[in-house]
């Protein structure tokens, strides 16, 4: 005997199944959305670099004299706060273009947080890394590629911390996790390809042409990867994403 499909346990059973929720970033807001972050990346990089080499230096020059702290002790403390204070502007940039959709508090401790550890983690690796090589008098080619080894899986820990804010305001989200990783990627293999072409720049101004020219390039990636990833994701239909702090 066949179950006729508009009986009344059958349009119940469809109604409790959870419906794929609506984009978290509407289609006709993405273009928009894709070039104000992407903006705000930039800006964040910049400025936050800015500020917090200025801090520093400010710190350093006015206050160690004074202080009775080792200088190198006061050396790391000075450069984790300016490490804070890059992270914060950095992430408070792009939350002022995500705050629409996601709550900005979050975002901004869950990217600082994220960034943090990713950078120290990536720092104390590749610290052991060229250790260990100089110790084996490794080539300089290996340890190059092992650094970069390091420094992209370090990026997870920046996708783990975002992802925590994420996976509350939608779904299918646990490839986010490697999402960090993918630009840091795409930052190598920009780096390798400034070191290729390096020697096409007049010598004059090459430093300055790399240095400005990965620092821009790095800053982009960091807001086109996840500005398309962000693009692409669904707000969990059962919970509504907040606009505020």
């Amino acid at each position: 005997m066949q179950t006729d499909s508009n009986s009344p346990d059958r349009v119940a059973s469809a109604n409790n199944e959870p419906k794929p929720g609506k984009l978290l970033i509407p289609r006709s807001q993405r273009q928009r959305f894709f070039i104000q972050f992407t903006l705000m990346t930039l800006i964040g990089w910049i400025v936050g670099g800015v500020a917090s080499i200025a801090l520093e230096k400010i710190i350093l020059q006015s206050l160690s004299p004074s202080v009775p702290i080792q200088p190198q002790t006061w050396s790391i403390l000075v450069r984790s706060l300016s490490n804070v204070v890059f992270a914060v502007i950095f992430a408070a940039d792009q939350a002022l273009v995500i705050y629409p959709y996601l709550p900005s508090c979050q975002w901004i401790f869950a990217t600082s947080v994220g960034w943090l550890i990713a950078n120290g983690v990536s720092t104390a690796w590749i610290s052991d890394i060229s250790s260990i090589a100089s110790s084996f008098r490794e080539d300089t080619l290996i340890l190059g590629f092992l650094s970069a080894i390091a420094y992209i899986i370090s990026g997870i820990w920046l996708g783990l911390c975002q992802w925590l804010v994420l996976r509350r305001y939608t779904v299918g989200i646990w490839w986010w996790n490697f999402l960090p990783s993918i630009s840091f990627l795409l930052i190598s293999i920009l780096v390798w390809l400034l070191f290729l072409v390096q020697n096409l720049i007049p010598e004059p101004n090459r430093t300055l042409i790399l240095y400005w020219s990965g620092q821009g390039f790095t800053a982009i990636i960091l807001g086109i990867v996840p500005a398309i990833g962000l693009c692409t994701l669904k707000r969990n239909s059962h919970r509504q994403s907040g606009i505020s702090g």
